[in-house]
């Protein structure tokens, strides 16, 4: 069943887990995600990056995720990540997205805030509740990280602009991991005491087992994986015979391959058996 972004991480603070959300870019990733879900009767977001709405791939990917969504017995969210402008949340809310993710955390603060307003506002008249970001998310190809979220500034921007969840810069980098990163987990739970709202980890993709628990333990109730969906898919592609010529055939270990890395962050996360 589709549900909005405000509703899935509503369960998750009731809950004290965390929705995990994997990024798709394909049917047979949203199928492997989908058959995890099911399988572990747990609520789950799926997502697919803002490049995909800039390009022509989000036309195609979002009916497969909607008919997912509409088929499964379990709470699923269909979300824009990383919302790189007004053009691709349009499109994604054109598309059926419930839960649009609005990156503005480039820019300054107070221009991040007034951005990320604007786009609340327009999402609130359709009904869907929006993701801001604050402190900026990089690459683990950046050469530094910048500061860490800070407490009284994610209370004045969640107050400012609406936002029914925040994500926040707490060591964590988009990307494959040279060096196991150092969340700050007291910042984590600072933030979490001081707003209202749902907070999200970006880059949760080869982060240490203990720091993720950590983190919902701390008040994380979203947590991304996108690089791993995609190796989970890619090294089973690459293992596959070329002899196995028929797609559908040849997909299905791929398939299976996804579901179970789903499978793996659902437990870690404690969202098995909430629905």
């Amino acid at each position: 069943m589709l549900i909005n972004l405000k509703q899935i991480l509503d369960m998750a603070e009731e809950g004290g887990y965390a929705i995990p959300a994997f990024n798709v870019y394909n049917m047979e990733t949203v199928m492997g995600i989908i058959r995890a879900a099911e399988e572990a009767k747990s609520p789950v977001i799926i997502q697919s990056y803002s490049r995909l709405f800039t390009n022509e791939e989000g036309y195609f990917v979002s009916p497969i995720v909607l008919a997912a969504a509409k088929r499964a017995s379990v709470p699923v969210c269909f979300h824009l990540d990383h919302g790189a402008g007004k053009t691709e949340v349009i499109r994604a809310l054109r598309y059926g997205a419930s839960g649009i993710m609005i990156d503005n955390s480039n820019l300054p603060f107070e221009e991040n805030k007034k951005a990320t307003k604007e786009v609340v506002e327009m999402c609130d008249a359709v009904g869907i509740p929006v993701e801001g970001e604050l402190g900026h998310i990089g690459s683990v190809n950046d050469a530094e990280m910048q500061e860490f979220t800070k407490v009284d500034e994610a209370v004045e921007f969640v107050d400012k602009t609406g936002v029914c969840a925040l994500a926040i810069l707490v060591g964590t980098a988009h990307g494959r991991y040279k060096k196991a990163p150092k969340l700050d987990i007291q910042r984590i739970s600072d933030i979490h005491k001081a707003t209202d709202v749902h907070l999200v980890l970006h880059g949760g993709s080869g982060v240490p087992d203990d720091q993720l628990k950590a983190a919902v333990d701390a008040g994380i109730r979203k947590i991304n994986f996108g690089t791993d969906v995609c190796y989970s898919f890619l090294d089973k592609v690459f293992e596959t015979s070329r002899d196995l010529v028929a797609i559908d055939l040849f997909m299905k270990d791929a398939i299976e391959s996804v579901k179970k890395f789903a499978l793996t962050k659902i437990d870690l996360l404690g969202a098995r058996n909430r629905v």
